[in-house]
């Protein structure tokens, strides 16, 4: 079974997604076949230490193979502050989760620009599994589905916007 960015148009397996915020951390997941995404959780922030114990828990619950983080990247697509924090924030994650699970959990970044706007839309329309879901969880369930989406299509999405990926001895 392929994993998240592998580039095939095969199964990608368990995902999760984060719209990731200051205050709060949005969370979605898909099933094993890529094909449903619904909204899971929201997590408050805490301390790093707090936000990526609770993530590993999620990891491990849902049986996740590997995480599609949102990149706030601007409407022109540069990356300005919040980009490059969400960039270390996500490789500190990747370390975070390899030491606390023992095994990698790749984590592939993919522009978030407008997720908010649509999960917002959603929510309004009554949308499927959005209805009564908090926006940021429903905007990590917008990141994740523009992943499988672009994923099916067959683009190239490790190489976009990068996956970060540690190993565990």
């Amino acid at each position: 079974m392929s994993t998240a960015g592998s580039g095939s148009r095969g199964r990608p397996g368990k995902l999760l997604g984060l719209d990731v915020g200051r205050a709060r951390i949005g969370v979605a997941t898909c099933d094993p076949l890529g094909i449903t995404v619904r909204p899971l959780a929201v997590l408050r922030r805490r301390s790093r230490e707090a936000d990526f114990e609770a993530l590993a828990r999620l990891v491990e619950q849902e049986g996740a193979q590997a995480i599609v983080c949102g990149l706030p990247l601007n409407m022109d697509g540069s990356e300005g502050p919040q980009a490059r924090e969400v960039r270390r924030w996500a490789r500190r994650l990747a370390r975070a989760l390899a030491a606390r699970l023992g095994r990698s959990v790749p984590i592939v970044l993919w522009d978030e620009r407008l997720s908010t706007f649509e999960a917002q839309e959603l929510r309004a329309s009554g949308g499927g599994s959005a209805r009564g879901a908090p926006d940021d969880a429903v905007a990590a369930a917008v990141i994740l589905r523009s992943y499988l989406d672009a994923l099916a299509r067959g683009e190239p999405v490790e190489e976009r916007f990068g996956r970060i990926e540690t190993h565990v001895p």
